[in-house]
């Protein structure tokens, strides 16, 4: 617990007391917060709004809760490869790159989107493009967005579900009742694709990362030309993908 005679700048204090109340839940709203701290919903408001134009928070606009926003991710990644995910992952993604013999990706979820966070090539790989790091897509036109949105609460499914599925191309699902349906089959197999959902040629296989308590906290992906992913790559796919994230998974 902070020492309150150490504290010199109260407001400061109430600020982070509101950002520090989405490390135990996502989304909140402003009577949530207000209730869970004890604060005047007009200050609350006046908190989350301004971390939301610094980009440490993040709004939907159909449920008016709030998210941790992208600053946040890259505040994380400040304090140090020890202690986050991409550090638990980069070990076990250079042995998924290497057995399946293409691009691996590891993401987390900002909002409605899916964050790239690391990007592994196999060895002896030819062209390496890294510019998508940083880069994000809408979880619905991505194997480790579905992934992702698979093993989220019903509740966040729901939400995401409400707003309108934007298409990347002619193969993104925009159905809202039919991403419903793909999510469970997803569920059911632990392993989502990809065929030229998010970009024309490419292919992929993503597969969910879970915290101790069953948290999704991002998913892992594979990817490449579409022709190299017949239903048996597939399959062979999804397989390294299931045993390495087990391996990461204890480490988290």
């Amino acid at each position: 617990m902070p020492n309150e005679m150490e504290i010199k700048v109260k407001t400061l204090k109430k600020a982070l007391d509101v950002l520090n109340c989405f490390t135990t839940k996502q989304p909140l709203g402003v009577t949530e917060i207000s209730e869970m701290l004890g604060l005047y919903k007009s200050n609350v408001y006046n908190i989350l709004a301004t971390f939301t134009a610094m980009g440490y928070l993040a709004k939907d606009e159909i449920s008016d809760k709030y998210y941790l926003g992208e600053k946040i991710v890259l505040l994380n990644r400040a304090v140090g490869d020890r202690y986050n995910l991409r550090s638990v992952a980069r070990s076990r993604m250079e042995a998924i790159a290497n057995e399946a013999r293409e691009k691996v990706f590891l993401t987390i979820p900002i909002d409605r989107n899916a964050y790239y966070l690391d990007v592994v090539f196999p060895a002896n790989f030819g062209h390496r493009m890294s510019s998508i790091l940083r880069y994000t897509e809408p979880l619905h036109c991505t194997s480790a967005g579905k992934a992702i949105l698979a093993f989220s609460t019903e509740q966040f499914v729901d939400e995401y579900l409400l707003q309108p599925l934007v298409s990347a191309t002619e193969y993104t699902i925009t159905d809202p009742e039919e991403l419903r349906r793909e999510l469970e089959i997803i569920r059911e197999r632990g392993y989502a694709t990809d065929n030229m959902e998010a970009e024309i040629g490419i292919s992929c296989v993503g597969a969910p990362i879970m915290s101790s308590n069953r948290t999704v906290l991002g998913a892992v992906s594979i990817s490449g030309v579409c022709t190299s992913f017949t239903e048996e790559n597939v399959s062979r796919f999804a397989g390294i993908l299931k045993k390495n994230i087990r391996d990461m998974e204890k480490y988290l």
